[in-house]
């Protein structure tokens, strides 16, 4: 049984989900850090400069439910229980017009953005049900894409919107647990992902024009925000971006 609180980031080999592990093992906790790349998580925990005794590696598939059963599993042999579960791994399709995507383009965006959640958040219930004390807290990593999408993003932008949807259905339904759950909807976070846009991405007016970027670490420190509030309080929906990049009044 860890003697610190214990947390489970997925897609922790970059970006968001690379800052929050770290951010989350500085402010105290254990991780379980996952990915497809093993590489890459091995980059992970040398940046969060934690011992072996604090940190999980696990690759993982999180479209693949039993994968994901493992991995919780594995943490639970590790660690002895969960206190937060970071849904942060996700990914996007080519920027093509719709009827120009293949199945096979979709449903990778669907099982990482939206299953994978679901599967993730599922196996977080089990655990969180029946440790002692029980309960925890579940943060998704959502979009504001989902309110305000892209040219060309039907299949993240409609993954993204599914998750909000799971976010207040896992809110309600883990009530009597003590189980809460929260959404951080970022915008325009300086990573891998973001890179393209200080060059220029194309707007809804078909121009296409270069957009602002923010430090990670302000979407990493939030999440350490979200983490560190007691059960009986929540953020439900938090909103992180870049002030002058177009959300409000995009297009």
């Amino acid at each position: 049984m860890s003697e610190n609180r214990v947390a489970l980031v997925t897609g922790a080999g970059s970006g968001v989900g690379q800052a929050a592990a770290v951010a989350l093992s500085k402010a105290g906790y254990d991780l379980v850090i996952s990915g497809r790349r093993t590489e890459k998580l091995d980059e992970t925990a040398a940046a969060m400069g934690a011992g072996d005794d604090r940190v999980l590696k696990v690759q993982c598939d999180v479209g693949d439910p039993e994968s994901v059963r493992l991995m919780f599993d594995a943490c639970v042999d590790r660690f002895g229980r969960l206190d937060v579960l970071f849904n942060n791994a996700g990914t996007g399709a080519p920027p093509v017009p719709m009827d120009e995507l293949t199945p096979e383009q979709w449903l990778t965006v669907v099982n990482a953005n939206f299953n994978g959640v679901f599967y993730c958040t599922q196996n977080a219930f089990r655990v969180m049900k029946s440790q002692t004390p029980m309960g925890g807290r579940i943060i998704n990593n959502g979009s504001i894409s989902a309110h305000a999408p892209r040219p060309y993003s039907a299949p993240y932008t409609a993954t993204k919107h599914a998750v909000t949807g799971l976010t207040r259905s896992t809110s309600l339904d883990g009530r009597e647990f003590d189980i809460a759950c929260s959404q951080i909807d970022i915008g325009n976070a300086a990573t891998p992902m973001t890179a393209r846009m200080p060059e220029g991405v194309p707007q809804p007016d078909g121009s296409v024009r270069a957009e602002p970027v923010m430090d990670v670490q302000h979407v990493a420190d939030a999440v350490v925000y979200m983490a560190n509030l007691p059960l009986d309080a929540n953020v439900l929906f938090m909103t992180v971006m870049a002030t002058k990049m177009p959300y409000v009044g995009r297009g």
